[in-house]
Formats: structure tokens, sequence, C-alpha cells
């Protein structure tokens, strides 16, 4: 049977693993498995930009993917960037089976604040259905505070809920229904 396999990238908390995989159950109903670690490739380093290109992660999840995975979410601590873009909070195959979530961002101590697990899981939550979401063709929905809404900064991210709206929802459902 597929599966969605979620994949720590670099060294990654457990707890963050789990959340992760916590948000993607309650929507997608699918078998979930875990992955061995995979280390950050050396390639991804932009030393001017001091991140890492997403893309080369993506591809690397690619290549590692088991026969069987319906999707792959990476999970990384690496501060994410493309050339178009200063910084990622996450990338993903539109339709395609490779998502990517940074978690460097999400952190409160990331702008100077003390740590609050509690919101960092809520972030990771948000986005990790972002990402998946695109993997399943949703594309950024104008509902604010639907999961799939555009976030540009972290107050954006703040701004969304944990949930898809009722479209998103259903354009979901209609993918799982022709799978």
């Amino acid at each position: 049977m597929n599966a969605l396999y979620v994949v720590a990238i670099g060294s990654v908390p457990e707890r963050a693993l789990q959340w992760a995989e916590e948000a993607a159950a309650e929507w997608l109903p699918l078998p979930l498995r875990r992955l061995q670690a995979l280390a950050i490739p050396e390639t991804a380093y932009d030393t001017k930009r001091r991140q890492y290109q997403s893309v080369e992660i993506m591809k690397m999840l690619a290549q590692s993917a088991p026969r069987d995975a319906i999707r792959v979410l990476g999970i990384t601590e690496a501060d994410l960037a493309i050339p178009a873009l200063s910084f990622l909070f996450g990338q993903a195959q539109l339709n395609g089976p490779i998502a990517l979530v940074s978690l460097c961002r999400l952190h409160q101590e990331f702008y100077g604040l003390p740590a609050d697990l509690d919101l960092l899981r809520e972030r990771t939550g948000k986005e990790v259905l972002h990402e998946l979401g695109h993997t399943f063709g949703l594309t950024h929905c104008s509902e604010r505070e639907c999961a799939m809404s555009l976030a540009t900064h972290i107050e954006g991210v703040d701004a969304k809920s944990d949930r898809y709206c009722a479209r998103c929802g259903l354009q979901l459902v209609e993918r799982f229904a022709s799978l």
C-alpha cells in the first residue's frame, strides 16, 4: 500500500517529527512511515547567503524515496531559500511526491524571543499541511485562515489556522477519491 514517509533532514528533534506526523495523520488518509534521517547534501549550502537551497534537498528526497511512497515529507532545521526568495518556510512539488518544511524560522528564538514549544508545534502543523496540500494539487488560498493561504512572514503563518477551508478540504477529498 502507498504510504506517506516522514524523514528528518539533518538533526531534527523527535518531537518535531511527531508533530509533523500528527498533523498529516489528521487530514490525510495514508499510512505513515518514518525513514532514517538523511544528511543535508553539501551541494545545498549557499555560502554567500548562508542558507540551504531547497531544490537540492528536494532532489535528494526524490532520489531516496521508497517505491511505495506516495509522498515524502522532509523536515529540517536548515534555513531554506531559492534564488528568487530570501527564505522559505517550506517548498513542495505541485501535484508531485516531495514536500519539505523548515523549522528554522518557525522558532521564536529566530526572532530574538523566548522559546515557545506550543507555538512551534502549531506553526509546524500549519506548514506541514500547507506543503502537503501543494503535493495534492492545492494552490494558495485567498482565505487568510486556511492552511493553504500564502505566508511570506511569520505573522502570516500565525494568522492562519491548522485546517483547510471548506473549499480546499473538498478539493483534497476529491484528490484522494481519485488515487
